[in-house]
């Protein structure tokens, strides 16, 4: 082969080589997507049915927010300067619609030291609201909204003896002053017991892992049905904020203790006709028991015999008896005594079991109506 026919070989060698850069290149520009001038937006995917658990959930939420209040307490403020009173946002709470009366229940730690509270409906409607009665050791108030009956839907009353841990539980309240505010949970456990404000304990107290933060107190615990289990009142956590324990009172005690609210004003506990030693002196001596410090003259614990603390000629000390169970219940100190007489009525018969100079004896009686 002689030199020119070498080069020529080269040479078309080489342009077809080009040809093929070429062709690839084109092939190339012509899959890469030119931007285009008129954006569309995004096709959308169509949504299936709801599942039958998220269909209930938002059947549940429609049908019982309208029962679910927003509360607003003012404080009263003088001006330094005008010397002029005005009212001004202390708080904010939940509540709900307990009758076509237009009362409202809540927490009492809500509306604690507040002069006046403001209650805002599902409707964004903002009446005023007269206090009707408190019960600081169930940590619980009623409060009254004068409004036409068409616009008031009363929540769905349930029990809450019955209750089983695992079951669903549901939290409507306004968190942080946000409104109408929807959590889901389980009840994760039973027979709880916290302090109220007033220091005595409130028990057989829900525990839920439904999201419950300042703001939700007040507010409602409902279970599947649409029905109220409790009133959510408070949250264990170290921050301050929901960290998933959260409590409520019983609807079992809210139902006996609502009417009572709302026909005295308060609760009126029957009285033994006895003052207790204070449980705080009970720690300080090796008795368990209450204490009785005084018998009330012609009082029922007069008539029956039952004795106080007396005090000797050389200025000792003597007891006298110590309650140990009533109705068959233990009682360990003073506050156990007024657990006990939750619910009883004055003229109700009872039956204590006291301890005195080393012997057991029962004593019927009476109960009397509260000490003034």
């Amino acid at each position: 082969m002689s030199f020119y026919q070498s080069k020529s070989t080269y040479s078309v060698f080489l342009f077809l080589l080009l040809l093929v850069l070429f062709v690839v290149t084109i092939n190339q520009c012509e899959s890469t997507e030119v931007p285009s001038l008129n954006p569309q937006p995004r096709a959308v995917i169509e949504r299936g049915n709801f599942s039958s658990e998220e269909q209930a959930t938002i059947r549940l939420f429609q049908s019982t927010s309208p029962s679910v209040v927003f509360i607003t307490t003012l404080a009263v403020r003088r001006d330094w300067f005008s010397l002029n009173t005005q009212e001004i946002p202390k708080g904010t709470g939940s509540g709900f619609i307990w009758d076509k009366d237009g009362h409202i229940v809540t927490n009492f730690h809500v509306i604690q030291g507040s002069n006046a509270a403001k209650i805002t409906l599902y409707d964004h409607t903002t009446w005023d609201a007269t206090l009707v009665g408190v019960a600081p050791q169930e940590d619980l108030a009623v409060l009254k909204i004068k409004i036409p009956q068409n616009k008031v839907k009363p929540i769905s009353i349930g029990r809450s003896n019955d209750l089983q841990v695992g079951q669903k539980a549901f939290a409507i309240g306004n968190p942080f002053g946000l409104d109408q505010t929807l959590t889901t949970g389980v009840v994760s456990a039973l027979g709880r017991e916290i302090e109220s404000v007033a220091k005595v304990p409130i028990r057989n107290v829900i525990q839920t892992d439904a999201a419950i933060n300042p703001g939700n107190s007040g507010g409602p615990l409902l279970d599947s049905s649409n029905r109220l289990i409790g009133v959510n009142t408070a949250i264990y956590s170290p921050s301050g904020a929901y960290a998933g324990i959260g409590f409520a009172i019983p609807v079992d005690t809210v139902n006996w203790v609502v009417p009572e609210l709302i026909a005295k004003g308060k609760i009126e506990q029957p009285s033994l006709g006895v003052e207790i030693l204070p449980s705080r002196v009970i720690e300080n001596i090796d008795v368990e028991g209450a204490v009785i410090l005084r018998v009330i003259p012609n009082s029922s614990a007069d008539r029956v015999g039952l004795k106080g603390m007396t005090r000797d000629s050389f200025g000792r000390l003597h007891l006298g008896d110590v309650i140990v169970t009533i109705e068959n219940q233990i009682i360990r100190n003073s506050t156990d005594v007024i657990l006990a007489l939750k619910r009883r009525k004055p003229g109700e018969k009872i039956i204590l079991e006291v301890f005195h100079n080393n012997k057991k004896r029962q004593v019927e009686m009476k109960l009397d109506p509260p000490l003034s």
